[in-house]
């Protein structure tokens, strides 16, 4: 080693030794013959003092090697902020290890720089307290979560990164594969029918922390490649899944955040979306919505006449000037909505706004008493399809507490949501399955779903952390019949079935057991463990939320002789005769599934 310290281990205690640090040079301080270094390493700082002779050359982020004493500062030098701030260390000898170009962004400051320049910059970004401490936390969050699912009997297993194309929600990152001219490989966006084929290998709990791929488009807080904590249990039910989940996060919370998180309620899809015009509900706040559907059926106001009409009221709202309700129009105007209609209380009851001067006098009388208002709040509506309109009005909720400062700083909810729709309508008519395809309806639901689309509600199930969706999993299909049923009622024939998922399938012909899963955001819940706002920051070399890597410029153009090498332009080749050498075995499309 070259070193026989780190940095910022060293202690009063320590007074006397002589030492040898690495480091970098966070910091100079001038003070006529002796200069003061602020020493950085992966441990923390210490202030070294070195002759003006020997350090007149450096400045911040030469790497150095320094040999001194260690000694008590002199009474009223300490600075209490620092664990080291009670020592320094009086350097004897200093070699520069490497020397650093001028900083295209000051390192040691509170002041960061653009997005940008930190990404392109990361390797310096990393060096800083912030950024390098959510990464550090990153490490504890799987050893910490290795150590739960070892104590729960489960088998740490890697599944490929290569694989066949399957439809499971967003576009597939494609690999081109030189030995076999036109033939694609899929990297994959989850592990999903590996750990559903290693439940049918019978190694009953499995889990990883796996790499996963999806070409979506842009979203703020979204990576085309993610990691997951994913999981699969044989022989169980819907709770042994959420009481292993549970596990893991009281674990992570304990340890990290020094937090004891409840026992964690659950909530259906239903009453969560009713109650906060989201599937994904922050609990640490209590603002809910109203639904006025009813109360509006006999209205007057062409614009309530709708299928759903629901309302949030902003607490002391009332007394907002014009301009900030116009600023409300744009901001849902920005969601997609048509603006966001509302009323004001005055400290009389007297309603304003538009909607007061269109609505009933008998629904004017009732109005404040049915969403539970009071003098000088302000009420929003909104008004048309069910799920559109709450998820304006969730919306809204969530701006309303973050408005008024509702959010206790350090707080946390967690909430299991339960029993999603199997299914959901799409723009053209047609129906998509809601979390995947593999996805069991619950018992009631198991005969008559597709006959029930809009209303079967599937064994599905999220986790919730201050408003973000952290885990998603269900009860799988582990019946041919059932699952060919399930790709029928989605308009895909057997044929199709058997193209897309035939090697999944074919297992289903040997013994499945009864199983079920989940997989934990580990992006997410490693940002809302180190406090920060966006993924990025707990991935080492992060993307742009467009996919672009500003490190290193990928994505970026093949040469001509690597498509050429590569294949991509050609069309794929037949494949051998089952009697010729190389011939594939028995293939998925030879599978019969029978309903």
């Amino acid at each position: 080693m070259l070193r026989t310290h780190d940095a910022g281990a060293l202690r009063a205690s320590d007074a006397g030794t002589t030492v040898t640090l690495a480091g970098w040079v966070a910091r100079r301080r001038d003070h006529g013959g002796v200069i003061f270094l602020d020493l950085r390493d992966a441990s923390g700082y210490v202030q070294v003092v070195v002759r003006e002779e020997e350090a007149h050359h450096l400045r911040n982020e030469y790497c150095v090697l320094v040999t001194g004493e260690v000694r008590r500062r002199p009474e009223g030098n300490e600075n209490p902020e620092l664990p080291t701030g009670e020592i320094e260390v009086a350097t004897s000898m200093l070699q520069v290890l490497s020397s650093a170009a001028p900083l295209p962004f000051p390192i040691e400051t509170d002041q960061a720089a653009s997005d940008d320049v930190r990404y392109r910059f990361r390797y310096l970004d990393l060096r800083r307290q912030g950024p390098a401490q959510a990464i550090r936390l990153r490490s504890e969050v799987n050893r910490i979560a290795r150590g739960v699912m070892a104590s729960h009997g489960f088998v740490e297993v890697e599944t490929p990164s290569l694989t066949r194309s399957t439809p499971e929600g967003a576009r597939d990152f494609v690999v081109p594969v030189r030995l076999q001219p036109g033939n694609w490989y899929a990297l994959p966006q989850s592990p999903q029918l590996f750990k559903q084929l290693l439940m049918i290998g019978g190694l009953e709990r499995y889990y990883q922390i796996a790499r996963c791929f999806r070409d979506e488009d842009f979203r703020a807080d979204r990576q085309p490649e993610f990691t997951q904590l994913d999981f699969e249990m044989s022989f169980v039910e819907r709770e042994d899944v959420l009481a292993i989940a549970e596990d893991v996060v009281r674990a992570l919370w304990r340890e990290l955040a020094s937090y004891e998180v409840p026992e964690i309620p659950r909530m259906t899809y239903r009453e969560a979306t009713d109650r906060f015009g989201s599937d994904k509900p922050d609990l640490r706040f209590g603002i809910e919505l109203t639904e006025l559907t009813s109360y509006f059926a006999e209205t007057p106001f062409r614009v309530f006449q709708a299928p759903y009409v629901g309302a949030v009221v902003m607490p002391g709202g009332g007394s907002q000037p014009r301009r900030a309700f116009d600023a409300w129009q744009d901001w849902a105007k920005s969601r997609g909505a048509k603006g966001l209609a509302y009323v004001t209380i005055g400290d009389d009851g007297t309603l304003g706004g538009p909607v007061a001067k269109n609505i009933s006098d008998a629904e004017r009388d009732g109005l404040v008493a049915a969403v539970g208002a009071a003098p000088g709040d302000c009420v929003f509506f909104a008004a048309g399809a069910r799920r559109h309109s709450q998820e304006l009005l969730g919306a809204a909720r969530n701006e309303i507490a973050r408005r008024l400062e509702l959010i206790e700083p350090g707080s946390w909810s967690f909430l299991f949501v339960v029993d999603f729709p199997m299914f959901e309508e799409t723009e053209d008519g047609s129906w998509t399955f809601m979390h995947h395809p593999f996805t069991s309806p619950t018992p009631e639901y198991r005969e008559s779903f597709a006959e029930h689309k809009g209303e079967a509600l599937s064994d599905a199930y999220d986790m919730v952390i201050n408003g973000n969706e952290v885990m998603s999993g269900s009860v799988r299909i582990h019946d041919a019949g059932l699952q060919e049923r399930v790709f029928e009622t989605l308009g895909m024939s057997r044929e199709e079935a058997r193209e897309r998922f035939g090697f999944f399938l074919e297992a289903f012909a040997y013994g499945p057991p009864p199983h079920a899963g989940a997989a934990l955001g580990w992006d997410r819940l490693s940002a809302l463990l180190s406090g920060v706002d966006s993924i990025r920051e707990v991935i080492a070399f992060p993307k742009t939320g467009a996919g672009f890597d500003p490190l290193t410029g990928a994505p970026t153009p093949i040469t001509e002789a690597q498509r050429k090498e590569a294949g991509i332009d050609a069309k794929p080749e037949e494949p051998p005769l089952p009697d010729e050498p190389g011939a594939p075995g028995p293939t998925s499309t030879h599978v019969t599934i029978r309903p």
